[in-house]
């Protein structure tokens, strides 16, 4: 019953409300607009009108276009460079997940000296603390899956080392997101999956933490209900702008209690050796093998009937019915049979996992149910690899 929250962020959550982008108070004059190296946003019309709104509220605007799907700590200082040549005081995110998270430590950059890596906690992070707070960030939002535009965090990876770690402090926090279901439509099937099963474990992670509180569970047990019922239908009709709608406030209420388990640690880890993992695919795969270790030993029974019961299941009894609950949802969302191997994964490489386990940043490896040996890392991952 003892925790804090806060949570400034002032969100436009609803269909077509980028629309009300150029009536908010801006936090700039000038912006760089930050988007993946992709063409969707452009594709889709949704970077055109993110510039009409800005030209509407009279702030000039700058494009960087580099992101990459695993963000880089090169992205992020080319992104800084490029708010610094242009003048810019602020920064607007217009993309996914990833785009958010670099969006954010590109905000710090502007402001502070050094390397972005400077400032990881991470094994061969610099482990400074900014001497500034990072200049405000506007998060638009165009997947269900991170709640990036409503936290501080951000996980950037660092190809020289190997390392895919979280970034994270009080002031890169958004100033301002919009959740608009609208520029969720064009997202593929296996991507509307992937997105929507990273909110899914945001929330289940952290009803099994071991610090979870009410509040937390508040948003967590919300957010496996929404998603249990709607991203199958998105995953089927990316047209459904209900399910859409169900998605995007599944992804945005999971943001605002985000306590992570050693799960997100371990997928980091994956994403640390194949920078192309797509971060939700790697944490479908090990999933099953996850759930059903602490569900084997009855260490979570009570937090996994719980989740079940969100999920439909009336009658569940044990932690065993949250795994098929789990499994039956992968399967109807076409995610069953995600291979690590087919993500250029070998199973010798598996037991350099453990270590790395101890040396990136995801979730809390401490608030596991149960504390977690590297024998028992190892274990999780030779039986969800296939």
């Amino acid at each position: 019953m003892n925790f804090i929250f806060d949570n400034p962020v002032r969100v436009l959550f609803g269909a077509g409300q980028l629309n009300n982008l150029h009536k908010q108070a801006l936090p700039g004059k000038k912006a760089l607009i930050v988007t993946s190296n992709g063409t969707s946003v452009k594709k889709y019309g949704y970077l055109a009108r993110t510039q009409k709104e800005l030209e509407l509220a009279g702030v000039e605007h700058a494009l960087f276009d580099e992101i990459r799907p695993n963000p880089t700590r090169e992205n992020v200082m080319d992104g800084a460079k490029a708010a610094k040549d242009n003048g810019c005081d602020f920064i607007v995110a217009l993309g996914g997940g990833s785009v958010m998270d670099c969006a954010k430590c590109i905000a710090l950059m502007v402001a502070n000296e050094g390397d972005i890596w400077d400032y990881s906690f991470s094994a061969c992070g610099g482990k400074k603390t900014p001497a500034k707070d990072a200049v405000p960030v506007v998060c638009i939002t165009t997947s269900a899956g991170t709640g990036s535009e409503v936290d501080i965090a951000s996980v950037i990876s660092n190809d020289a080392t190997n390392e895919k770690t979280g970034i994270f402090f009080p002031s890169m926090m958004p100033k301002l997101a919009i959740v608009d279901a609208e520029l969720m439509l064009s997202v593929p099937p296996a991507y509307t999956a992937y997105q929507g099963m990273d909110a899914f474990f945001h929330a289940s992670e952290s009803v099994i933490n071991k610090n979870e509180h009410p509040m937390g569970e508040m948003f967590a047990l919300k957010t496996i209900e929404l998603i249990a019922k709607n991203l199958p239908v998105a995953y089927k009709d990316g047209n459904n702008i209900a399910a859409r709608e169900n998605m995007a406030l599944a992804n945005t209420l999971a943001g605002y209690y985000m306590l992570c388990t050693s799960a997100h640690t371990m997928e980091h880890v994956m994403g640390s050796y194949h920078p192309d993992l797509v971060h939700g695919a790697g944490l479908i795969m090990i999933a099953h093998a996850y759930y059903d270790f602490f569900a084997s030993r009855k260490a979570a029974e009570l937090q996994m009937i719980k989740m079940a019961k969100a999920m439909g299941v009336e009658n569940a009894a044990s932690g065993k019915d949250f795994v098929a609950a789990l499994d039956k949802l992968l399967t109807d969302i076409g995610c069953a049979d995600l291979k690590m191997s087919e993500a250029g994964i070998t199973k010798d490489e598996l037991a350099l996992y453990p270590k790395r386990v101890h040396e990136v940043l995801g979730g809390d490896i401490t608030a596991d149910p149960l504390p977690l040996s590297d024998e028992d890392y190892l274990e999780i991952y030779q039986k969800a690899y296939k």
